[in-house]
């Protein structure tokens, strides 16, 4: 009965050290396999949607001006040149005269067919 007992318990120890470590095969850990497909990556939008995005949000407003600013964080350059695209509006310096540069692009972006 001891025997049977002292055997029970040396599996169960056995067992539960198992579990601690990851599993692996030949010393090298198992690799874990993810699911392909568009449902396993979200859909990246591209820079045209995300302004038009930005024209949702109120004119003249500074959340409109954030929201370009997340797609192009800017880089105050008070010698800018004028835009000639859309990515150069980030170096303009003022606030307004970034948000009016970002308008004139955004706005000449013609919509996606749904």
């Amino acid at each position: 009965m001891r025997s049977i007992l002292a055997l029970v318990l040396i599996l169960y120890s056995a067992a539960a050290m198992a579990q601690d470590s990851p599993p692996n095969v030949g010393g090298k850990p198992l690799v874990q396999v993810k699911p392909r497909g568009e449902a396993a990556k979200p859909k990246a939008q591209s820079v045209a949607v995300k302004l038009q995005a930005c024209l949702e949000i109120d004119d003249e407003t500074k959340e409109r001006l954030n929201c370009y600013d997340e797609i192009f964080p800017p880089k105050p350059n008070p010698k800018a040149p004028p835009a000639k695209a859309v990515a150069d509006c980030r170096l303009t310096k003022e606030e307004d005269e970034r948000l009016k540069c970002f308008n004139s692009f955004a706005q000449k972006i013609p919509k996606p067919p749904k």
